[in-house]
């Protein structure tokens, strides 16, 4: 699916808004810890959480503890590491288990690739590891050869192809998993879903949004199986504000 239409406005205290980190509420950076958060993104966010009961959870590639720090002084709930950390609106967290000695081994495998090529970054996550080449777009191939050599002999972990990235991660949880388990709990059952993403490692999510009937929304460029579509962050965060502006008019504060 690759369509052009943007989402229609939507009443806050009909959604469950679950939003992907990087590339959809925050532009891409050159490196990871490099992004910028705008803090107009910060209020309307708040203003949605307060107006729909705290129905906004991110869901993210990234770990938790890191999502918390990017976005202080609020706090939501959050899947991390695609899936597999998930901290409840009850400030609960769900783990699922993953094989840490066979990461270790497939993170120091990587680290010995990229060692010698200016560019190149591995980033070690709690549940996963991503080989960043943003840096270093010529060793894309050679990258993903890495990739492939490292978890040849893995097959509980699988390579996912990302923007100027390669991601590693377990194949037991996803971002469609995450949302699912959202969508049975307090305060998001019942809720229309709402998920915004603007990669590969998003499309779990949409599927299960279309799935139940919900609106799926693509950030930026690129094929998808997305329902809706928007330029870039800019643009998701002039449609979250509509959203929050509208639910004050309507008396919700």
């Amino acid at each position: 699916m690759n369509t052009a239409l943007p989402p229609p406005p939507l009443p806050c205290r009909a959604a469950a808004l679950f939003l992907d980190f990087d590339g959809t509420l925050v532009e891409l950076a050159s490196r990871p810890e490099a992004v910028a958060v705008d803090r107009l993104i910060l209020d309307v966010l708040r203003r949605l959480a307060d107006c729909s009961e705290g129905a906004v959870a991110i869901i993210t590639g990234r770990d938790i503890e890191t999502i918390d720090r990017f976005i202080a002084p609020l706090r939501l709930p959050v899947a991390g590491a695609h899936g597999h950390v998930r901290r409840t609106a009850g400030g609960n967290t769900i783990e699922t288990s993953v094989d840490q000695d066979t990461l270790s081994g497939i993170a120091d495998s990587l680290a010995r690739f990229a060692a010698g090529t200016p560019g190149l970054l591995v980033e070690r996550k709690s549940r996963s590891i991503a080989l960043h080449y943003r840096l270093a777009p010529e060793c894309a191939a050679a990258g993903r050869a890495a990739v492939e050599r490292a978890i040849a002999d893995t097959p509980q972990f699988t390579l996912l192809q990302g923007k100027f990235v390669y991601e590693v991660r377990s194949t037991i949880a996803d971002k469609g998993h995450a949302i699912a388990a959202f969508m049975a709990e307090a305060p998001f059952a019942g809720r229309l879903p709402v998920f915004a993403g603007d990669d590969v490692t998003d499309e779990e999510g949409f599927a299960l949004v279309n799935r139940t009937g919900g609106l799926s929304i693509k950030v930026g460029a690129g094929s998808s199986t997305a329902a809706y579509r928007l330029r870039d962050p800019s643009d998701l965060r002039n449609w979250l504000d509509a959203m929050a502006r509208q639910a004050s008019e309507d008396g919700c504060r």
